[in-house]
């Protein structure tokens, strides 16, 4: 009889100190002024797009060329011919130079975005002022030079 008391009295203390452990649980507060989702300012004209205050370039790469160049400016993409082998990351890195030149930027405000492994490729140019037109424009330029 004793013996059942005592597993009697263990069960209730195991089950009164469990309540107290859940008793004693903070509840979860409720943000009052959630934050707001931002929105993102997506302008998009053929191969050039904007967002926020970066441009992105849809580039058809075609490693392995004689010489850099513009090929054509299709909605599909901006065709480019690029002087570097496409191994090791050769001619992506070769591809951001060319831009950045075409575009008078740094080469550090441009850098790849998509494609690493492709041929079809996004090239993100950063924190500068250009706009798609002027954007288009330059590349238009270079593939009336080139």
């Amino acid at each position: 009889m004793l013996k059942s008391i005592n597993v009697l009295k263990y069960n209730i203390t195991a089950y009164v100190s469990t309540q107290v452990q859940y008793a004693k649980m903070p509840k979860p507060k409720k943000n009052k002024n959630p934050p707001k989702p931002s929105v993102d300012k997506t302008i998009t004209t053929g191969p050039v797009t904007s967002i926020n205050d970066d441009v992105r370039i849809t580039i058809l790469a075609k490693p392995g060329a004689k010489q850099n160049a513009i090929t054509d400016l299709s909605p599909e993409g901006v065709g480019v011919q690029i002087s570097a082998p496409p191994r090791e990351g050769e001619a992506n890195t070769e591809l951001c130079r060319y831009i950045a030149s075409i575009l008078g930027v740094k080469k550090s405000a441009v850098s790849l975005d998509k494609g690493s492994k492709s041929r079809n490729k996004t090239i993100e140019v950063h924190g500068t002022k250009l706009t798609i037109d002027e954007v288009t424009d330059k590349l238009k330029k270079e593939m009336e030079n080139g």
